[in-house]
C-alpha cells in the first residue's frame, strides 16, 4: 500500500511492508518537478560560493598549508562524531593520538579517531577512485573498526531493516523508517548514477540533495550520520571547490541540531527540497566564514610565535623554531617527542620544552611528575567549540 497524496510524492513514499510496517521509498534524484531556484536561493548560493572561494584561498596564504589542514578535519571529527552521541572532545582527540594517558579522557574517543581515519582515507583515494558506493563503504569500513557499531557489519549495506527515533524505541514507533533492506543496492546505486549525471544543477545544490538523499536510504545499521557528512567534504574536494578539506560543516549541523533533523524529515514527508537546501547553504556560508577567520588568526598566532622564539630562545632559536612548526601538526607533545624531532639529548629537549613553557608557547596539562604531556594552548583554542548550542 502506498500514500500517494501530491505532498508525498516529490520526495518518494511510504510504502507498508509485509509485516505491517511503512517504510520510506525515496523517489531517485533529481527531484520532480525541479528544484525550483528561487531569489533566496540563488543569493544562499552566490554567497556559498564566494564564502568557499575565500575560504580556500586564505588556506592558501597559510605557510605549508597541509600542516594546518589536519586541525580542520580534527574539528569536523570532534563536531561529527558529538551529534550521534560522542562525550570526546578535541583535546581528548589529540591526547589520544599524542598516546598520551589521561584518567579523565573520555572513552569513545576511539570513534572519533576513527573519524579523522576514514576522513583521511577516503581524501587518499579520491586520486584513483570517484565518490561511489565502492568508496562509501570503505569509509564505513574504517570509521567502524574496532568501536561501537563494529559488530554491525562495517562496510557492508546493510540486510535488515533500522529504523530512527528516540533511543531504544521500537519499530512501531518510530520517527523515520528507511528503506527496507532489499531496496538499498539499487537506492544507493541511483545515488551514485546522480552524483555523477550532468544534471545542470548549480555544484551546490547537487551536493545538497545528495547528503539529504543519502540520509534518507540510510545504507548502514550504524554511522549513517558521520558517513553522510563526510561525503560533503568528500564532494567539495573531488569538484575542486575546495583544495584542501578545511570546512567544518557540523559545526553548524551541531548548532541547529534539531533544525538538520526537521529539515531533513520535512523532505521525506512533503517534499521541501527547496527549505532544506536554503539551510545547507547558509551552513555553508556561516562555516566558511568562519573557518577562513580561523585562517587568518593561524596565520597572526604563527607570525607572533616565531617572533617570541626569535627573540628569547637565542643559540636554541633554530630548534625552537622545528618544534614550534611540528605542534600545528601535532599540538600535543611529550619531551620524548621533542627529542626524537631535534635529534637531541633528552635533558637538551627538556629544556627546549621548558623555555617554551616559560614564553607560553606550552602548557603542561597532566599535572604528572613523569610522562608529562605538553599542550600548544593557543593554536588550540582557535578551533575549540565554545559557543553554545542554539536550536536544540
Amino acid at each position: 500500500m502506498e500514500d500517494r497524496s501530491p505532498a508525498s510524492i516529490r520526495a518518494g513514499r511510504y510504502i507498508t511492508q509485509p509485516t505491517g510496517y511503512k517504510a520510506f521509498s525515496p523517489t531517485p534524484l533529481p527531484p520532480t518537478p525541479p528544484v525550483q531556484i528561487t531569489e533566496e536561493l540563488q543569493e544562499l548560493l552566490s554567497q556559498a560560493a564566494l564564502a568557499l572561494g575565500r575560504l580556500d584561498g586564505s588556506i592558501q596564504t597559510l605557510p605549508n598549508p597541509d600542516l594546518f589542514v589536519l586541525m580542520y578535519i580534527r574539528k569536523e571529527a570532534v563536531l561529527s562524531s558529538q551529534i550521534e552521541g560522542t562525550q570526546s572532545s578535541l583535546q581528548d582527540l589529540l591526547t589520544a593520538e599524542a598516546r598520551i594517558f589521561t584518567p579523565n579522557r573520555a572513552n569513545d574517543v576511539d570513534e572519533v579517531v576513527n573519524y579523522v581515519s576514514a576522513m583521511n582515507h577516503g581524501l587518499r583515494k579520491l586520486s584513483e577512485l570517484p565518490v561511489s558506493v565502492r568508496l562509501i563503504r570503505e569509509i564505513h569500513a574504517e570509521l567502524l573498526r574496532g568501536v561501537r557499531g563494529s559488530h554491525l557489519t562495517p562496510g557492508e549495506l546493510r540486510t535488515s531493516q533500522n529504523w530512527i527515533g528516540p533511543a531504544g524505541c521500537a519499530l512501531h514507533e518510530a520517527i523515520f523508517v528507511p528503506p527496507p533492506p532489499h531496496q538499498i543496492a539499487q537506492d544507493m546505486s541511483e545515488l551514485e548514477r546522480f552524483i555523477h549525471a550532468d544534471t545542470g544543477l548549480p555544484l551546490l545544490i547537487k551536493i545538497g540533495l545528495v547528503h539529504a538523499q543519502f540520509e534518507t536510504i540510510h545504507p548502514f545499521l550504524d554511522g549513517n550520520g558521520r558517513v553522510g557528512r563526510l561525503l560533503i567534504t568528500f564532494l567539495l574536494c573531488e569538484q575542486k571547490v575546495l583544495l584542501k578539506p578545511v570546512l567544518y560543516l557540523s559545526y553548524f549541523f551541531k548548532q541547529h541540531r534539531q533544525q538538520y533533523y526537521e529539515e531533513l524529515q520535512s523532505v521525506r514527508d512533503t517534499g521541501t527540497w527547496e527549505q532544506w537546501l536554503i539551510f545547507f547553504l547558509r551552513g555553508i556560508v556561516e562555516v566558511s566564514g568562519q573557518a577562513t577567520d580561523t585562517a587568518r588568526r593561524i596565520l597572526a598566532l604563527r607570525e607572533e610565535h616565531r617572533r617570541v622564539v626569535t627573540e628569547n630562545f637565542g643559540r636554541a632559536a633554530g630548534n625552537g623554531h622545528r618544534v614550534l612548526e611540528y605542534l600545528y601538526e601535532h599540538p600535543i607533545v611529550s619531551v620524548g617527542d621533542v627529542q626524537r624531532l631535534i635529534g637531541t639529548t633528552y635533558p637538551a629537549a627538556n629544556n627546549l620544552v621548558a623555555r617554551m613553557v616559560n614564553s607560553r608557547l606550552l602548557r603542561e596539562f597532566t599535572g604528572q611528575a613523569r610522562n608529562r604531556g605538553f599542550m600548544y594552548q593557543s593554536y588550540i583554542d582557535l578551533f575549540h567549540d565554545t559557543e553554545p548550542e542554539a536550536g536544540v
